[in-house]
């Protein structure tokens, strides 16, 4: 079966996510893995005298991704309407000693449950190496930018100065404790179902293996091999909360993705103008409007990080939903969210990367905004020097008040903030400041606290060593898809 554009294809077939991500996600490479568990059972039943060291040579011999034939394995499918039983069937027919004896005490759920938990490894995996090549990014543009004073917005009203380095921390906290989440997926979390049969008993391995062995031991030894955690108590399936958890930790990173991406296109906005995302040179923006400049790679990453957030929510009705020892209910969704979700994810992340590493900081937009909404921040530490200075809190307070609002309507109107000379024209302000004293209390610069001091503590001791953990994985770079 093949198929081109004159069909529906996904989005993630051909433009989102990497080659590794959607060959990882493959027919051929879910197959490959099926038969990679059927290898494992099967050695483990060698060791156990149940299947013969010729067959296991065979076995062994035609387990490999080259051997899955898939135009036979559908026609076979066809006919019977079970995708496993087609490649066993096609499978057995290439192992003529020893093919009748595969998948023996084994269900589907026994294959394919432990060859998800197997894809979702090297999935994570993979995510895990573009989060710490996007921390990166981050470290680096924090480290830039850690004393580049900007305007602060709470509510998207001017608040007061920080620093852009600062900003950039708040983002790369958030993808921090992602990759910790991922990590703690896959050192606790994150496991095969095992080898338990139809109900998940092992009703049939102990009546195969006789006084061969016990059935967890059988179980012990493939899953040795295979190189996979697994659970002790299992229905027909893996508990599907686990598919839950796994989708919650995309969405998360998804999250941290689109906060960053909502902020640079209100930045990228002409209102802010303070950062823009890096356009093409021959970047078309509108096909009506010539001129405009979209932040169309943060819109891409934000449309598609609402539609990771929705797939916990699948999920979680699968795990609500599989009655009693198992239903098939999640089955088919499952072939959608679970792929989708991390094609989606890798995809959100190699868009991350690209925005922080183009990002266009632009400092004269920045300037400007600062002296347009900064005077205003600097009239609390004012308040206290004039009061030290011997003026009545309450009193300063109001003359202040009004002066504010009088600056404030001319900004409005888009003239330049008369804040800096109305304080100076006032006959008690300026009679209590001096020229200096004024100054100092009107530069942006001054009223950024420990930004600074926190940035540099931040990449030291929760930044550095995760990069440093990762070392081997910085320079994982992909160009968006589209």
């Amino acid at each position: 079966m093949s198929f081109d554009h004159r069909t529906f294809l996904s989005p993630f077939t051909w433009r989102y996510g990497s080659e590794e991500m959607r060959s990882l996600f493959s027919e051929l490479e879910y197959r490959a893995l099926w038969r990679r568990v059927w290898l494992a059972l099967a050695e483990a039943q060698a060791e156990c005298g149940l299947i013969s060291p010729e067959e296991l040579r065979e076995i062994r011999e035609r387990a490999g991704k080259e051997h899955v034939d898939l135009e036979l394995s559908q026609r076979v499918e066809r006919e019977i309407r079970h995708d496993l039983m087609a490649e066993l069937r096609v499978f057995s027919q290439q192992c003529p000693r020893g093919g009748g004896k595969l998948h023996l005490g084994a269900t589907s759920a026994d294959i394919e449950d432990n060859a998800d938990v197997l894809r979702m490894r090297r999935a994570l995996d993979l995510l895990l190496t573009r989060m710490v090549n996007c921390l990166h990014a981050l470290s680096l543009r924090i480290r830039e930018h850690r004393e580049t004073v900007c305007m602060g917005w709470t509510h998207l009203q001017p608040a007061e100065p920080t620093t852009l380095g600062y900003r950039l921390s708040f983002y790369a906290q958030d993808l921090l404790m992602d990759l910790r989440a991922v990590e703690l997926l896959l050192s606790h979390f994150l496991r095969g179902k095992g080898i338990k049969g139809a109900v998940g008993t092992s009703a049939a391995l102990k009546k195969l293996l006789g006084e061969r062995a016990r059935p967890e031991e059988l179980e012990a030894r493939v899953m040795e091999k295979l190189g996979l955690p697994y659970f002790t108590i299992s229905g027909q399936t893996y508990p599907r909360k686990q598919d839950f958890m796994v989708l919650s930790v995309l969405a998360g990173i998804a999250q941290s993705a689109h906060k960053f991406g909502a902020d640079l296109r209100h930045l990228h906005s002409s209102v802010w103008g303070e950062l823009s995302e890096p356009l093409g040179e021959a970047q078309v923006g509108s096909s009506a409007m010539p001129f405009k400049r979209n932040p169309v790679l943060s819109e891409r990453m934000c449309s598609l990080a609402r539609y990771v957030a929705s797939l916990p929510r699948v999920a979680w009705d699968n795990a609500s939903h599989s009655l009693l020892e198992r239903t098939l209910d999640d089955s088919a969704n499952r072939r959608v969210v679970i792929a989708e979700g991390f094609l989606a994810t890798e995809e959100i992340l190699i868009l991350y990367q690209h925005l922080v590493e183009g990002m266009r900081v632009n400092l004269a937009m920045i300037s400007r905004n600062l002296e347009r909404f900064s005077p205003f921040s600097a009239l609390e530490p004012l308040l206290m020097v004039l009061v030290k200075k011997g003026g009545n809190r309450q009193e300063m307070h109001e003359r202040l008040r009004r002066l504010s609002f009088r600056a404030w309507e001319e900004v409005m109107k888009g003239g330049e903030n008369p804040l800096p000379s109305l304080l100076r024209e006032d006959p008690v302000v300026g009679s209590l400041l001096t020229e200096q004293e004024l100054r100092e209390a009107l530069d942006p610069s001054g009223h950024v606290g420990d930004a600074v001091e926190r940035c540099e503590s931040f990449l030291e001791k929760e930044v550095g060593p995760v990069l440093s953990r990762y070392s081997e994985r910085l320079g994982r770079k992909a160009a968006p898809s589209f």
